[in-house]
């Protein structure tokens, strides 16, 4: 798992699953500390993602929204927005709409 902090936007790439959640969870935490700005986590670069990395993505929405920040997921390819959809954590994070092409 990579894993590349950008201001308020975290990057990740490779496999997000139980192996990298901790890794993957204290970044989100140290973001959400140390900004006063919304945090999005991007998984345009995520090759495969597990229920315990969704649950870890649900959590920290849950904390964000609790200090009156956002956090938003960036870069949703269909693999995740189809975990997403299944376990129904689709309704605990917000999923930025991808643009419309011209």
């Amino acid at each position: 798992m990579e894993i590349i902090t950008d201001g308020p936007t975290l990057l990740l790439g490779g496999d997000f699953d139980v192996r990298s959640t901790w890794e993957v969870r204290t970044a989100i935490y140290e973001l959400l500390e140390g900004h006063d700005e919304d945090v999005v986590v991007d998984l345009t670069d995520v090759d495969t993602i597990d229920l315990t990395a969704l649950k870890v993505l649900a959590v920290a929405t849950r904390l964000a929204t609790r200090q009156g920040h956002h956090l938003t997921l960036r870069g949703c390819g269909p693999a995740v927005r189809r975990m997403l959809h299944l376990s129904r954590l689709s309704r605990l994070v917000e999923v930025e709409r991808a643009a419309a092409s011209a």
